[in-house]
């Protein structure tokens, strides 16, 4: 079966008090197959709670309302249907009735697609694996920046996760990273972040690298003359065990004095 033939059996309900957002996301997912239900009140939401297999809700609804209060509502009338949470805020906790939640502007369509995908899978009984080790870490890496270097890792220097720019500056896929270690992988690219990586991870402090020569045993060509900023700082891993996480940026680039 295919996922869009799959899809047009699922009805979507999508609250946005934003007309043009509401239109674009209705669109999206009608060319995905998906039979969207646009809302754009909390009451034109709530008319349509027995007719719905997922709801996905803006969280800001405008006049101090929110997407919540529906979820709550809808998840007291009912409790099987699962709920996504669009929100452009990290500074809320979102733990409550819903799902999940996806934050507005780092969040693609395929992010989208992919949530209804699995929940819907899960509305289904279908039983569902769902990793979320990059979801919680790509979340981290985002609030620290997309031009700063970040790369997570445990104690013993597995990587748990590589950004965009990190993984281009070491010259792989983002993907090739997990799992690995940075110390067998990369033993003469790399400075010998050993101590740094064991003593941040148990003492929990956070180490500020003086030297400011950036990540590499060797600097790249060009790289001569730029002052780095380097930062390791202790995090908590997704199964609980104390992590590193290990940003860089370029403070500056001095010119040379033969360019």
């Amino acid at each position: 079966m295919s996922s869009n033939i799959r899809a047009s059996n699922v009805r979507v309900l999508l609250l946005d008090d934003e007309p043009t957002n509401l239109h674009l996301r209705t669109a999206i997912l009608r060319q995905h197959g998906y039979h969207c239900i646009p809302a754009s009140t909390i009451e034109e939401a709530t008319e349509v709670f027995n007719s719905i297999d997922i709801a996905v809700l803006d969280y800001h609804l405008g006049s101090g309302q929110f997407g919540t209060e529906v979820a709550t509502s809808l998840r007291r009338t009912r409790p099987h249907v699962p709920i996504i949470i669009l929100s452009a805020t990290l500074e809320r906790h979102f733990g409550g009735a819903e799902d999940m939640h996806l934050l507005k502007g780092y969040s693609s369509v395929d992010d989208l697609l992919a949530a209804l995908s699995a929940l819907e899978a899960k509305r289904r009984g279908v039983p569902v694996v769902v990793d979320a080790r990059d979801f919680f870490y790509s979340r981290i890496a985002m609030a620290i920046g997309s031009d700063v270097l970040v790369q997570i890792f445990d104690d013993r220097g597995i990587w748990m996760h590589c950004n965009d720019a990190a993984a281009d500056y070491l010259g792989q896929s983002r993907d090739w990273f997990p799992g690995r270690c940075v110390f067998d992988e990369m033993p003469t690219l790399m400075r010998d972040w050993r101590e740094v990586l064991k003593t941040v991870s148990l003492t929990r402090e956070t180490y500020i690298d003086r030297t400011r020569r950036g990540l590499l045993a060797l600097p790249k060509t060009g790289e001569q003359n730029v002052t780095w900023s380097v930062l390791a700082f202790p995090i908590t891993l997704h199964d609980n065990r104390s992590g590193v996480v290990l940003t860089a940026r370029i403070l500056e680039r001095t010119p040379s004095l033969y360019a």
